[in-house]
């Protein structure tokens, strides 16, 4: 049995008629932070903070091979 095992990504939902997944990341600092665009306002609504790993792991949480940039 491991010691330390890696937990199972959960599915995140979203309603993909208002929303669309999308990852905001700062031109200076190279921050990246994922959540969803709001098709009829065009706001930004953060879910969390991410790193390269974490964007993949994003991505497969929502069921999206490549996600729109927002810088």
């Amino acid at each position: 049995m491991p010691l330390f095992r890696k937990k199972p990504l959960s599915t995140i939902s979203y309603d993909s008629k208002t929303q669309e997944p999308a990852v905001r990341r700062s031109i200076c600092t190279g921050e990246m932070t994922v959540g969803f665009i709001d098709k009829a306002t065009g706001k930004f609504h953060d879910l969390m903070m991410v790193d390269h790993q974490g964007l993949a792991d994003f991505c497969r949480q929502v069921g999206a091979e490549e996600i729109r940039t927002i810088y």
